[in-house]
């Protein structure tokens, strides 16, 4: 069996991490391909290398001296080499770093250094190979990455290394210059690197024992989901759940590679198993609860809308033609909604209800702000009766009024809108009904 393996800041975060990291791959042989984040936050109101490195490249912008702050930088480092007692000294590339950030490099080239640098003292920690990611991850001169490139160059270099460190979230321009990922992006590097070699599995190592049923800072303790398909994750990953970076799922999903998210802290615990199906039964009707906050709704009424041919075409390019994409699009016989995100919508409401009447000369017009939507996710939910009912029975008796109600023709989720302030009660209402009520 080959897995791919990548380990979060916060389980590279100081050399005691590191250790537990190094236990981890040494456990299993079949752990070959390794790739390393940033050090994150060691405590409470500890700082991240890569902001570190992000402030430290601003001040040689505005001209500053950066010296002290680079200096901490590097302590951060020699603190874990020393920890590790390896004989590994990282004087030339801070020379290199120094003269580049003069240069003005780019912010992308000083946010990659975090996992530049961890990806070397890994390498030598394990005695693996190093291998630099801008020789192996390729963007085209635009800034898109290119996918096919990067596969043709990862697959011959990695097929020349039996045991090699890559560091994750940032590769290339055709010019050699650095180019980053959005944040989070070394999940991306890992789902590539796992992809170019045919793993059979990916881990992703983080803080926590897998993905949670719902948010820990609502539910307290929430139960961790044992499996989950790629369709599940990505609906609860749009909703707000973020413990795999949602570009990486691409990747792994062409190739049918599972994704095991694992706590390095808890390496005993077997954490989730994210897949492109199963016919494992999950243990609840519901996989996840996810939602935000912050949107408006706005709907519009006119009589006999339905006999109207492209009615609904011509409201939601009023909508385009603002630069406005919608969330969700409740109908009825006279009525249509159209639910946006409200920040967005706010500065242009004038112009979209000008728009509107333009358009489709309705008979009202009605705005409403302050909502939120929640996602019900689950496979199990369609072969189990009365699932709708038993949310809006849990909604109703924690006193919670609902706004909208959308389902999808999969039957994989359901979206209801619910006020701002009722937002945590729900999410607590719809656990405790289909969690709590089956422990």
């Amino acid at each position: 069996m080959l897995k791919v393996v990548k380990f979060g800041g916060s389980s590279l975060a100081s050399a005691e991490q590191f250790k537990k990291v190094g236990a981890i791959i040494r456990e299993e042989a079949d752990r070959r391909y390794v790739i390393p984040s940033a050090p994150g936050r060691r405590f409470d109101g500890d700082t991240k290398v890569t902001d570190m490195l992000y402030g430290c490249y601003h001040q040689a912008e505005k001209g500053s001296d950066f010296s002290g702050t680079l200096a901490n930088i590097k302590a951060r480092y020699e603190e874990i080499i020393a920890g590790l007692e390896l004989d590994l000294s990282l004087d030339q590339e801070f020379e290199v770093i120094a003269e580049n950030f003069k240069n003005l490099a780019g912010s992308d080239y000083a946010a990659s250094r975090g996992e530049y640098l961890n990806g070397i003292i890994m390498a030598n920690y394990l005695g693996f190979e190093f291998v630099d990611a801008a020789t192996v991850i390729c963007f085209d001169e635009d800034g898109t990455f290119n996918g096919d490139r990067t596969d043709e160059k990862l697959s011959a270099r990695l097929a020349q290394c039996e045991y090699a460190v890559i560091p994750g979230f940032y590769g290339a321009n055709p010019d050699g210059s650095v180019r980053t990922f959005s944040r989070g992006g070394s999940d991306i590097t890992g789902s590539l690197v796992a992809k170019a070699v045919h793993a059979d599995l990916y881990e992703n190592w983080t803080d926590v024992s897998g993905f949670l049923l719902t948010d820990p800072r609502i539910v307290k303790d929430p139960v961790v989901i044992s499996t989950i398909t790629y369709r599940e994750m990505r609906e609860l990953s749009y909703m707000g759940a973020t413990v795999l970076h949602e570009d990486a799922v691409f990747p792994l999903r062409r190739e049918g590679i599972p994704v095991n998210v694992r706590n390095t802290n808890r390496p005993q615990d077997p954490g989730t198993m994210i897949v492109e199906s199963t016919c494992n039964k999950p243990k609840y009707t519901i996989t996840g609860i996810g939602g935000k906050k912050g949107f408006a709704s706005i709907t519009i009424e006119k009589d006999m809308m339905n006999s109207e041919i492209g009615f609904g075409r011509k409201v939601l390019q009023v909508f385009e033609e603002n630069g406005l994409s919608f969330e969700h699009t409740p109908s009825g016989i006279d009525t249509f909604t159209v639910y946006v995100h409200q920040k967005e919508f706010e500065e242009k409401e004038q112009r979209v209800i000008a728009g509107l009447h333009r358009s489709v000369k309705p008979d009202l017009i009605d705005l409403e702000s302050d909502l939120a939507l929640i996602a019900v996710v689950g496979r199990g939910m369609k072969r189990q009766r009365g699932t709708a009912g038993r949310i809006f029975s849990a909604l109703a008796h924690a006193r919670v009024n609902v706004k909208m109600i959308d389902q999808g023709s999969s039957e994989l989720n359901i979206i209801i809108g619910v006020e701002n302030r009722d937002f945590e009660t729900a999410i607590k209402a719809i656990y405790d009904m289909f969690v709590l009520a089956q422990i």
